[in-house]
């Protein structure tokens, strides 16, 4: 700490991102990356974009990622354009201009207790009054416990960490009981086996939804978010964007995650991969005896009813396997653990059971 530190520093508690180790040959199933690569042809045209217009000012608007985004999900059938489209560098960012410029102070905030730690973070830094919402006992969103007045509603379906989905019907009643605030669903891991609720977009003049192309797309290196919701809360985006950094996605950037979107055949195909790994783990975890809570995101979240979750990490670690372990209290004793490739998975279920003996 410095002295020359603000106050508003110094109160700060920053978002711990997951470990990106620099040692050779780990099995490292912590981050939620995707093992299998990004689209072949997003590759192709990173490649053809890196040449002399590189000294050139990328568009700030980014219209012909946003006008394929708005093609892949169809949204001229809601009545849609790519003005329902806005784009940054990586979700977290557009979430964090959402933070800034969507939810209201008069009200709190509402998320759940358990979920993606870095709300938290955004609420202190944009100074947003907020409560946490406890999950059931199941770990669960449960719709009937944001029917209270707020200044809006964040949640990840998938959530994150605990992989549990929400169906459309649900989200449909959280929008229906908070007709004044936006609704914000944070779709990070939507593709990995849930229902977008994008195709609600037009219904809903308070719902906001976001993705990323870190996940399902293998493109986390590149740092592409997208939000997509009517054209009066992508305005208020926007608007903060353009007072802060009005070129936010470089050319190489916007090239790689336009092709990404056209190159549907390697999206599908790679998300059924994942969903039949992440299938596979979840039963061989459960013969091992652990309690695996159902996961419609590309990582598993599980606990052991012998061992605590720490020790179990700790053991793992020593083994060059890497998963991820929350202190927090109700999980402290889950391990999630990202899905990886066939030979990832042999080497995390063969050090688990010298482990568990």
């Amino acid at each position: 700490m410095s002295r020359f530190w603000s106050p508003f520093v110094r109160d700060l508690v920053p978002y711990v991102p997951g470990e990106q180790p620099k040692i050779a040959n780990l099995v490292k199933l912590n981050t939620n990356e995707h093992p299998f690569g990004p689209s072949p042809r997003a590759i192709e045209a990173m490649k053809a974009a890196v040449g002399d217009d590189l000294r050139l000012y990328p568009d700030p608007n980014a219209d012909l990622l946003k006008a394929a985004i708005a093609d892949y999900f169809k949204l001229a059938e809601q009545g849609g354009d790519k003005s329902w489209v806005f784009v940054g560098n990586g979700s977290d960012e557009v979430l964090a201009h959402a933070f800034h410029g969507l939810f209201q102070h008069e009200q709190p905030l509402l998320f759940p207790d358990i979920t993606y730690s870095f709300y938290h973070v955004y609420a202190g830094l944009y100074g947003i009054r907020h409560e946490t919402v406890p999950l059931n006992e199941r770990f669960e969103i449960d719709p009937a416990d944001y029917a209270r007045p707020n200044g809006g509603i964040i949640f990840p379906n998938p959530n994150a960490p605990t992989g549990c989905l929400l169906a459309l019907d649900a989200i449909e009643r959280m929008l229906q009981g908070s007709p004044d605030s936006v609704v914000l669903v944070d779709e990070a891991y939507i593709d990995f086996g849930g229902e977008t609720a994008i195709s609600l977009v037009s219904r809903y003049p308070n719902l906001l939804v976001t993705q990323t192309l870190s996940k399902s797309r293998a493109l986390a290196g590149l740092r592409v978010g997208l939000a997509i919701g009517q054209p009066h809360l992508i305005e208020a985006l926007a608007r903060i964007k353009d007072s802060f950094n009005s070129y936010p996605l470089g050319r190489v950037a916007q090239a790689g995650a336009r092709a990404a979107f056209e190159d549907r055949s390697h999206f599908d195909s790679m998300c059924e991969m994942v969903i039949m790994q992440r299938d596979s783990l979840s039963v061989k975890l459960e013969r091992m005896g652990f309690e695996v809570l159902p996961s419609g995101a590309n990582f598993v979240f599980a606990r052991h009813p012998a061992h605590r979750g720490a020790d179990l990490a700790a053991a793992l670690r020593e083994r060059a396997v890497l998963v991820r372990h929350f202190k927090q209290a109700r999980i402290d004793d889950f391990l999630r653990i990202t899905i990886g490739t066939p030979e990832q998975h042999r080497a995390l279920l063969t050090a688990l059971e010298e482990i568990l003996g």
